[in-house]
């Protein structure tokens, strides 16, 4: 007989008390927080038919998706591991509007491979989509509410990175690299590898000026004071190009002023998600944490397999993550504690204390330590004939 029963798959927890009544508050007030914004809660299915969980996400969400055949259809199914094309689908098939739609959700997501060394494999996804505006003030919205959003969640001392993959992809297409060198290169400058992008671009023939920019994306990154040296050296790429910078620049300026204490910094090699996103893309992490805690970007016509294209910006988060970096004990729920008595005036006042959102245990044994056990720092007592509820 095994004596193991009780553990769980690696990357798999759950949540005990007190602490998934801390995170079902946190779960509350950061979705009370987007519904202020005007973003509308969704509740997507946890599991879905293969080909609408995949559609224009890439394989890097394919490796991630447990798989499963419908023993109803024969078709195969997917658990979600991710909630954005989820998101719009039901923005595509089901809403149809011709005017912006702004979407959130929170909820469990399941991945067959984490996303770092020991990571989760259950995320608590919560994130919102913004669709149907292809502009940068839909950019800046979404990553000012990202920002409103790890603020409330008690992080300070933010930096985000910003990026823009359009900028790769266009010099790219401009210096006619084949789609396999373009996707090996995209993960050497990804991976910071002068090496490997250099022997790409000899095995691609590429030199002069198109070359010289492919190299020096590597390098395009810092404080946004020093952007115009980035300009200056992709000042011969395309219109594209210069339109993705200056995309770039248009977020951050808009951004800064509203969050003045957050370091800001701009990475134009930053391909995570390359085959996924087409404009801008941020990302944000605090001090001592190397992975990012919130990210998002453009992800333009996700919507077009299901029957109608529409311009897309987002950002997502792990809750449980979040709960772990903060790293703040949870409280267990004061209460109050109720003997055990059939007297009407007890039952009475029991219903009228919970009424007003107190938390009342019944006494089930004669035991003190069973209002201990619950955290009851109060008790009802009778005292001259009513009810009364004192400090224990």
């Amino acid at each position: 007989m095994r004596r193991d029963r009780w553990l769980l798959p690696e990357g798999v927890e759950e949540m005990l008390p007190p602490a998934a009544r801390h995170a079902e508050l946190v779960r509350r007030e950061l979705l009370d927080l987007l519904d202020c914004w005007g973003y509308e809660l969704v509740m997507p299915p946890l599991i879905e038919y293969l080909e609408s969980l995949l559609t224009g996400v890439g394989g890097e969400l394919d490796l991630k998706t447990f798989k499963l055949t419908d023993q109803l259809t024969g078709r195969l199914m997917g658990l979600r591991a991710d909630m954005t094309p989820q998101a719009a689908r039901i923005d595509a098939h089901y809403l149809r509007r011709d005017t912006p739609v702004r979407l959130c959700y929170l909820g469990p997501v399941v991945r067959a491979r984490p996303d770092e060394f020991g990571g989760a494999r259950e995320p608590l996804q919560i994130g919102a989509e913004l669709f149907g505006h292809s502009g940068t003030q839909a950019d800046s919205e979404v990553l000012r509410l990202m920002l409103a959003l790890l603020t409330r969640a008690g992080f300070l001392g933010l930096h985000v990175d910003i990026g823009h993959v359009g900028v790769y992809r266009a010099l790219a297409r401009e210096a006619g690299l084949n789609r396999e060198v373009e996707e090996e290169l995209s993960q050497a400058l990804r991976q910071r590898s002068h090496a490997e992008v250099g022997r790409l671009l000899d095995r691609a023939s590429l030199d002069g000026g198109a070359r010289r920019q492919l190299e020096a994306l590597i390098d395009l990154q810092g404080d946004f004071e020093d952007f115009a040296p980035a300009e200056a050296a992709l000042r011969d790429a395309g219109a594209t190009v210069q339109g993705a910078l200056a995309e770039v620049k248009a977020v951050w300026s808009a951004v800064s002023r509203a969050y003045p204490k957050v370091q800001w910094h701009f990475d134009l090699a930053e391909l995570n998600g390359y085959g996924y996103y087409t404009g801008v893309v941020f990302a944000a992490f605090i001090p001592g944490y190397g992975q990012a805690i919130a990210q998002g970007g453009r992800y333009d016509e996700i919507g077009r397999s299901f029957g109608r294209a529409r311009p897309a910006v987002g950002f997502g988060a792990d809750l449980r993550l979040l709960l772990k970096l903060k790293d703040q004990p949870a409280k267990a729920a004061a209460g109050i504690f109720a003997p055990d008595s059939p007297d009407k005036g007890l039952s009475d006042a029991i219903e009228a204390l919970r009424a007003q959102g107190e938390r009342v245990i019944e006494a089930l044994t004669h035991d003190a330590k069973e209002a201990q056990d619950m955290g009851c720092d109060r008790e009802l007592i009778q005292q001259n004939g009513r009810w009364t509820v004192v400090a224990r």
